[in-house]
């Protein structure tokens, strides 16, 4: 089995590392580089840059390197709001186009030296949350020219050309109170998926039409869809009762997303599943953790699960990469 080490973003507690798969935990202290009680929204690593973590804070980006344990920050124009959503380039680690609170989307083509402001037009104000936020922005595995935005509150933003201009895809969606998104292929067939307060929803022409897919479940509340790392034919979705929750379900599908079914996760979930990460260097270990913390590791690609003895507060990411 590879060695990983997996990490933890909290609100208020920084970043945690367990480099013997969850079994015990380090927290490398303000020195380091990164306040001790920083709230860490996002987390974002790259299989050309082992050892090497951005995490999206509310003071914003910084970069943690194993080999002297340290973060580094990465100064821009939008420190003084909260980094909400990571993501990199496929192919060209040095890409990064971060989601910022109050919404907004930057672009960075030389390893965070150097930002840029994307011009997508997204809702200033919302009546639930104040001001919206991009919960998460995805490269299209098919086309890394192609960037997914989600927006707490304000629908997806479909960019085709690499941000220079944005489109927002809102027709068919139940609510505009995104969460997460996943683009899955079966041949070359594409979904798209949205993860939302109100429920699923997916969409068979590239974004421009979503229709609401209900689960047989008791909350409809969704937060996190992932596919696991060996391709796109399990995927999981997080669900639960609200944010934080006070009890949830981790769903697995076999099929796409065409069915879900509980996955399992043993015990009392003291709030709903928020994260789901596995690596395409050992597909079979998968980790999710509920919103308050409770951690729960996979060797068998999802089938069954156990129970980590540590909990943590409030937890908002995690990532899981080759040491």
């Amino acid at each position: 089995m590879t060695d990983f080490t997996l990490s933890v973003g909290t609100a208020g507690t920084s970043v945690w590392f367990s480099r013997d798969l969850g079994e015990t935990w380090e927290r490398p202290y303000t020195e380091s580089g990164l306040y001790l009680e920083s709230r860490v929204w996002a987390l974002a690593g790259h299989a050309a840059r082992p050892g090497e973590l951005l995490a999206g804070t509310d003071s914003g980006v910084y970069r943690w390197q194993e080999s002297s344990r340290t973060w580094t920050h990465l100064p821009s124009p939008f420190d003084a709001h909260c980094t909400w959503a990571l993501a990199r380039h496929p192919q060209r680690p040095e890409v990064i186009v971060a989601g910022t609170h109050p919404a907004g989307l930057w672009r960075s083509d030389d390893d965070g030296a150097s930002w840029r402001a994307l011009p997508a037009t997204l809702a200033r104000e919302c009546i639930f949350v104040g001001k919206p936020r991009v919960t998460q922005v995805i490269f299209d595995p098919d086309d890394a020219q192609t960037l997914w935005a989600g927006v707490e509150i304000d629908a997806v933003h479909r960019s085709r050309d690499g941000g220079a201009s944005w489109q927002r895809l809102d027709q068919g969606l139940l609510s505009g109170d995104i969460h997460g998104i996943a683009v899955v292929r079966d041949g070359a067939r594409r979904t798209l998926f949205a993860a939302t307060n109100k429920g699923l929803h997916r969409s068979q022409d590239e974004g421009e039409t979503w229709a609401f897919q209900a689960l047989e479940a008791p909350w409809q509340y969704t937060r996190s869809i992932v596919a696991r790392a060996d391709g796109d034919q399990t995927l999981f979705l997080t669900n639960g009762n609200g944010p934080p929750g006070s009890t949830g379900r981790l769903l697995r599908s076999l099929d796409r997303g065409a069915s879900w079914q509980d996955a399992g996760l043993p015990g009392e979930i003291n709030s709903t599943p928020w994260c789901v990460v596995s690596h395409p260097a050992d597909p079979m270990l998968v980790f999710t953790v509920t919103n308050l913390g409770q951690l729960f590791r996979s060797r068998d690609g999802g089938l069954s699960w156990h129970k980590l003895r540590r909990e943590f507060g409030e937890v908002r990411s995690m990532a899981l990469l080759p040491a």
